[in-house]
């Protein structure tokens, strides 16, 4: 039977990856509230998201490394308390460089949280009998979902930004102050006999860090596309109208969500390597019929199909970087997840780019082509006894 401390943690995880999908979600709803309060343009802000991407990355890569020194008990409740106080800035912000300082903080507040609670959850996932990492994701995306909800209803009634999104931060620090006694650190590493130091385990290589960062990338790069042209797809190519081409966003979304609260259970049985393997290969062949079909229902069965073939990848790749070594658990999931949120940034200006110059449905052929990449090298994922060569520093 699994003890009672593992069991509040995993409800502690879960709270920690709704509570950020909640503050991304919210942040992203009023978006052109912030955008019309600051009376910039859409390059402006184009230019400050990026600004916002940066930090995030930032954040990563100091959060990985106080991780593994300071713990998940210190970090993770830290990150929610920055994230809720980051979050009020651009509810007050009423110019371009006010915005370009609240966004800064409000994406190293988020990476930080991110690897922090990506940290946290591979920490927790030791201490279970089976694949637990995929649901916290999960978690994520309804936080992102309860955003809209609540988001909708805030705007409806002229609520200002700046009373929202303080009351969301606020709610962000308590929520992690109250759930940070369940949160729990990395058992110690056991010493060897006459020595003083902890038992060495199998260094993992750089390249094979690499290639898991390079995996993430490709998944999250496909998942940044469906974000944002999904429905713009569905409306240019297909010919609907914007209601009703906000079904292949929905369509995406809901079998990613789904599909990731059955992944663990799938994973127990066929391992981390079938999963990559057979849901990326899935996820091209739902694309690939979004790329042919002129019909708007297989259209939308495509757009299922990729979101339920990507929805395991990405927590089976970060689980996979946070038990490569123990010792150094956060700095390496801070390589993967960092590359992962590159990705995820580049894909959508990297199709815009491209559909300048070739037809939309011809750009989607490069996430195509990456699910299958991703297909090709899922071994990557195949656990290793054996120590590799060229340990990571």
């Amino acid at each position: 039977m699994t003890h009672p401390l593992p069991r509040a943690a995993r409800v502690a995880t879960w709270t920690y990856f709704t509570l950020n999908g909640f503050a991304v979600g919210m942040w992203v709803v009023h978006i052109p509230n912030v955008e019309r309060a600051t009376g910039i343009t859409h390059s402006a802000l184009g230019g400050l998201l990026l600004v916002l991407g940066a930090a995030a990355f930032l954040g990563m890569q100091v959060a990985g490394p106080l991780a593994d020194r300071f713990g998940q008990r210190r970090l993770l409740p830290a990150a929610g308390v920055l994230l809720g106080l980051a979050l009020v800035g651009p509810g007050l912000a009423d110019s371009w460089w006010t915005l370009g300082i609240a966004l800064f903080c409000l994406g190293f507040g988020n990476g930080t949280i991110d690897v922090a609670m990506n940290s946290h959850a591979v920490v927790v996932e030791r201490a279970y009998p089976r694949p637990i990492m995929a649901a916290f994701h999960a978690m994520w995306s309804i936080g992102g979902a309860l955003a809209a909800l609540v988001g909708a209803g805030t705007l409806a009634a002229a609520v200002p930004t700046a009373v929202t999104l303080g009351s969301v931060g606020a709610v962000c620090v308590v929520v992690s102050l109250a759930a940070a006694r369940f949160v729990i650190d990395a058992t110690p590493e056991p010493e060897r006999p006459g020595s003083t130091e902890a038992a060495p385990s199998a260094r993992p290589s750089r390249k094979l860090v690499w290639l898991l960062g390079a995996i993430a990338f490709a998944m999250m790069l496909a998942e940044g596309v469906a974000n944002d042209w999904a429905a713009l797809h569905s409306e240019d190519v297909l010919g609907t109208s914007t209601s009703t081409a906000a079904f292949a966003y929905g369509s995406f979304a809901v079998a990613m969500t789904a599909g990731r609260f059955a992944t663990d259970r799938v994973a127990a049985r066929v391992g981390p390597v079938a999963i990559v393997r057979y849901g990326s290969a899935l996820a091209a062949l739902g694309l690939t019929l979004v790329v042919f079909t002129p019909w708007l229902p297989l259209a939308l069965a495509g757009w299922a199909l990729f979101g339920l073939g990507l929805s395991g990848s990405v927590p089976q790749l970060f689980s996979a970087a946070g038990n490569l070594d123990p010792r150094a658990s956060g700095a390496l999931m801070a390589r993967v997840v960092g590359l992962g949120y590159v990705g995820l940034l580049a894909g959508p200006a990297l199709i815009g780019g491209l559909a300048h110059w070739i037809p939309l449905n011809a750009a989607f052929a490069v996430p195509v082509v990456l699910c299958v990449v991703a297909a090709v090298f899922a071994d990557v994922l195949a656990p290793r006894s054996a120590p590799a060569e060229e340990p990571v520093g």
